[in-house]
C-alpha cells in the first residue's frame, strides 16, 4: 500500500474495519451527561439510542484539532502519503478544521503529501467512499490517482433515509425548523436524501410499508446496475427494520452484497432512534 487512508467515525464502519485495513481512525465525540465521549472508542451507538428514548439531549463535537494534528504529524514523520476521506462539510466542521490543521503541519513538514476529500456523504454513504479508497490503496494506486478516483466516486453515492421523528434533525440544525414537519400522530414518516452534502426532505408517507415500498421505487429510479453493487443499510437501533429492508432489496435487485451496520453514535445523535438509511450508486463503477 503506497498511500495511508485516514477516516473519521462518521463513516459508521466498525473499528474492526479500521484495524483490519490499517486505516487511521479519527473519532468524533458525543457530549452526554456532561461528559465528552469518543464515538466507538468510549461509547457505542446502542447506548446513545437508549438515552435518547429516555429524553436525554445528546450533543456532538467534531474531531478535535489536537487529534488531527497528532495523526497528521505522525504520518508526516513516517513520510507516507495520506488520503483523509472526511465527513460532509455540510454536517460537521471536521473537514474545515482538517484543512486548517493540514496547513499547520505542512509548515513543519513541507514534503508531507496529504489530500483531504470532503465526501459530502454521511453514515455508510461515507463508509462506501472509505471502502472504495481502501480497495484502491490496496491496488497500490498513487495519491494523485486515489484522490481523483475517490472525488469522482463520492457524487455517485445515493443516500435515501427515513427517520421516526424529524425533531432530532431540526434540534441539531441539520435541517431547517420549517422542514421539520411533524406527523407522528398520523403515523406519517418523512423520506429524506442527501444533496450536495445536505440533508433534504423529499416527501411524507403514511406508515412504514409505504416508506419501504417507496425506497425500492427510488432505488429503481436512481440506481444503476444494482445487481453488481454492494448496497449498504444503516439503522438507528432497529435491526428488524434493516433486515426487512434487506430482504426487499435482495428480492428486487439481487445485489452482490447487502452490508448492514448501526447508524453510529455521532450521526445517530442527530437522526434519532428508528432511523433507516440505504446507500447505493447511481452510476456504474
Amino acid at each position: 500500500m503506497n498511500v495511508k487512508i485516514i477516516a473519521d467515525s462518521a463513516c459508521d464502519l466498525p473499528l474492526s474495519f479500521f484495524e483490519e485495513h490499517s486505516v487511521s481512525f479519527l473519532p468524533l465525540s458525543v457530549d452526554i451527561h456532561g461528559k465528552q465521549l469518543q464515538d466507538q472508542k468510549e461509547i457505542e451507538p446502542k447506548e446513545i439510542y437508549d438515552e435518547m428514548r429516555n429524553g436525554v439531549i445528546v450533543k456532538t463535537s467534531q474531531v478535535s484539532p489536537l487529534m488531527l494534528k497528532d495523526v497528521f504529524t505522525e504520518h508526516a514523520k513516517e513520510g507516507v502519503p495520506c488520503l483523509y476521506v472526511a465527513f460532509s462539510s455540510e454536517l460537521s466542521g471536521t473537514y474545515q478544521t482538517a484543512e486548517m490543521v493540514r496547513n499547520e503541519v505542512l509548515e513543519e513538514f513541507p514534503q508531507f503529501e496529504l489530500a483531504i476529500i470532503d465526501t459530502k456523504c454521511a453514515s455508510l454513504g461515507h463508509g462506501l467512499a472509505v471502502k472504495y479508497a481502501v480497495k484502491l490503496a490496496n491496488e497500490d494506486k498513487s495519491l494523485i490517482e486515489l484522490e481523483k478516483a475517490v472525488r469522482e466516486y463520492c457524487p455517485k453515492i445515493e443516500h435515501i433515509f427515513t427517520v421516526d421523528n424529524l425533531e432530532y434533525l431540526a434540534r441539531g440544525g441539520r435541517i431547517s425548523k420549517a422542514s421539520a414537519f411533524v406527523g407522528g400522530l398520523l403515523n406519517i414518516k418523512p423520506l429524506l436524501h442527501v444533496e450536495d452534502g445536505k440533508l433534504i426532505p423529499l416527501e411524507k408517507l403514511r406508515g412504514r410499508k409505504k416508506v419501504f415500498k417507496r425506497i425500492i421505487e427510488l432505488m429503481k429510479e436512481r440506481g444503476k446496475n444494482l445487481q453488481n453493487q454492494t448496497i449498504a443499510i444503516s439503522h438507528g437501533d432497529d435491526i428488524d427494520a434493516a433486515n426487512e429492508m434487506k430482504a426487499m432489496i435482495e428480492e428486487a435487485f439481487s445485489p452482490k452484497e447487502v452490508y448492514i451496520n448501526y447508524v453510529g453514535a455521532v450521526v445517530g445523535a442527530h437522526a434519532g432512534p428508528g432511523t433507516l438509511a440505504i446507500f447505493f450508486l447511481n452510476e456504474d463503477q
